[in-house]
């Protein structure tokens, strides 16, 4: 559990800045819904694939919001498949991948979906899923974990270099 009191969860602000350890992604700007189950990932180039008789997806991740800077290729094994609706009723099979997710500097394992969305504000959400892991939020609140250093925050508004 995070936080400073053991057993207590940790309050996280609305938003905060995230990271995907196991994908070699150490921040991402995400909003978190307590209205959606599982967390989603906005995904480009979603490519699904076989390794060892087993089903893995192959996917661009762009941590930055409006750039590809420090885009990033994964490839993970698929954990599942599922029909996800979105907030305006429209259903889409989406690719579920299981890993690790640090929020507020503690990491916990969480499934999370592969979103195709341009329209999805931040470039992940964190579900319930992940959140019932020892942390509550705060709405009045943003980045109670801290954000990056100012080179880092610079090169998500676009203004540094690639």
């Amino acid at each position: 559990m995070g936080g400073d009191h053991p057993g207590r969860p940790a309050t996280a602000g609305w938003r905060e800045w995230v990271g995907l350890p196991e994908l070699g992604i150490a921040h991402v700007k995400a909003k978190l819904d307590t209205g959606a189950r599982t967390s989603a990932l906005h995904a480009f180039e979603i490519e699904e694939l076989r390794r060892d008789g087993a089903d893995w997806v192959r996917f661009e991740v762009h941590p930055w919001q409006r750039s590809k800077a420090d885009a990033r290729v994964v490839e993970w094994p698929v954990h599942d498949r599922r029909l996800v609706r979105s907030s305006t009723g429209h259903e889409q099979e989406r690719i579920v991948i299981r890993t690790a997710l640090a929020l507020l500097g503690t990491p916990v394992t969480t499934e999370i979906t592969l979103a195709r969305r341009d329209e999805m504000g931040f470039r992940m959400l964190v579900g319930r899923e992940a959140l019932r892991q020892g942390f509550v939020v705060d709405a009045a609140h943003s980045y109670l974990g801290g954000r990056p250093d100012r080179a880092v925050r610079q090169r998500n508004r676009g203004r540094a270099g690639a």
